[in-house]
């Protein structure tokens, strides 16, 4: 599959993620568009990846920048989990265990072919600093070796003004669970 938009396509998702900057100034406060744009510019296939985070309805924004590798981070900032990624199991593994009923895909393989990270407990927990997200749905969260071995994988939602991270097991998938992605530009 050719990971890369037309001219038209880049200035669409470009425009869309300069409006959403701008009307979200507290989840990146000090970082200016202008920079991030230049990069996003200079990386095309970051904006590939940005397409599909928002056509899965993930609406992607700016969280931060890492000083260490001179890196904007990009999030799915949609308050529920995004609805093109529901419904899916955790990982490859899981989904070719599954003998009936089985998932269209799992989120770490979509992830992958999205070109972006599924989002780890810290990386979650950060985010919920920023808003209230996944109050009536789910997240996948990376898992561990350890617990992945014993046939878990981990979730995340919020409730009860508080970051939840529960258990299940991998080859589970529900109409409410999906997850978040993270891409480093």
């Amino acid at each position: 599959m050719k990971k890369e938009l037309t001219i038209n396509e880049q200035d669409e998702i470009l425009s869309t993620l300069e409006k959403r900057f701008e009307k979200h100034k507290n989840r990146h406060e000090n970082l200016d568009w202008s920079k991030i744009e230049a990069k996003l510019k200079a990386n095309p296939e970051k904006l590939w990846s940005l397409e599909q985070m928002e056509i899965t309805d993930g609406e992607p924004d700016v969280i931060g920048y890492d000083k260490n590798t001179d890196e904007y981070l990009f999030v799915d900032c949609v308050s529920e989990s995004p609805k093109g990624r529901r419904s899916v199991c955790y990982d490859h593994e899981a989904l070719e265990k599954r003998k009936e009923h089985k998932p269209a895909n799992s989120a770490i393989n979509m992830a992958e072919e999205m070109g972006i990270e599924i989002l780890n407990e810290e990386q979650y927990k950060e985010l919920q600093k920023l808003g209230k997200f996944d109050t009536k749905t789910s997240s996948w969260i990376l898992t561990s070796p350890e617990i992945r071995k014993l046939g878990g994988a981990i979730f995340s939602d919020f409730r009860y003004n508080t970051v939840f991270v529960y258990h299940n097991g991998a080859e589970s998938y529900y109409a409410a669970r999906g997850f978040r992605g993270l891409l480093r530009v």
